[in-house]
């Protein structure tokens, strides 16, 4: 599977996150890109979320394109 760049991403609904890593899930192994918003949502500061590494990395259709879900902006 391709690997994730550490960095600045933007989410295609236009916010911004960093990743710091990718974990893998303690039972099925599966791996799990680790990132922080880069703004302060209703879950605080900096929160961490987590997403499945082939969803972060997949394309989304937006008004009739196909988009990466998260674009890299770099370090």
């Amino acid at each position: 599977m391709k690997s994730i760049k550490l960095g600045k991403y933007r989410h295609y609904k236009g916010k911004e996150y960093e990743v710091i890593g990718v974990a893998r899930h303690s039972e099925t192994l599966e791996e799990l890109v680790v990132y922080k918003a880069l703004y302060t949502s209703e879950f605080g500061k900096n929160s961490l979320w987590v997403r499945p590494k082939k969803m972060f990395l997949e394309t989304v259709e937006v008004d009739g394109k196909k988009v990466p879900r998260f674009k890299y902006l770099g370090r």
